[in-house]
């Protein structure tokens, strides 16, 4: 899909400002997708004393940029974006304790296997061109049934 048609990132995941944390959807594909976070003042995880958003909120992005993958799905056939859980990170590591003020941080995420609603990705984080974070993260988009059933009450997801 060509960048002049794709989605805005507030269209694929179920956030509402200021949760939404990516910034921007670069590419995404069947299998993959590449997205874009610029740090700013103004962001939720953003520290003013130390001036800069600590490296775990790494995972977060990831997460995200999954979710906005999910979303895409989604919405290529005409559907809202699904509420997700992440399940967990697996072996999350970072060459940097922070992301400093104006940082372009790249995220890519390759699905690793989809089953029943359960997902692994293999993401990475880039900053100028280097990788700066890697980690392994699983997630599960229930079905409306299962959501039901988690939930108690019917949703409308």
């Amino acid at each position: 899909m060509t960048d002049s048609t794709l989605p805005a990132i507030a269209e694929l995941i179920p956030h509402e400002a200021p949760m939404i944390l990516v910034d921007e959807l670069i590419h995404v594909d069947d299998h993959s997708i590449h997205t874009q976070v610029v740090i700013q003042k103004e962001g939720l995880f953003f520290n003013q004393d130390k001036q800069h958003v600590p490296g775990y909120v790494g995972i977060e992005y990831m997460a995200q940029s999954i979710a906005a993958w999910s979303g895409f799905q989604a919405w290529q056939q005409g559907q809202p974006p699904s509420i997700g859980f992440l399940l967990g990170s697996r072996r999350y590591q970072s060459d940097c304790t922070h992301f400093e003020e104006h940082d372009i941080l790249n995220i890519y995420a390759q699905k690793v296997m989809e089953n029943n609603g359960m997902a692994v990705f293999q993401c990475t984080i880039e900053k100028q061109g280097q990788e700066v974070a890697n980690a392994q993260l699983n997630a599960f988009v229930p079905s409306k049934e299962q959501l039901v059933a988690m939930l108690g009450k019917p949703s409308n997801a």
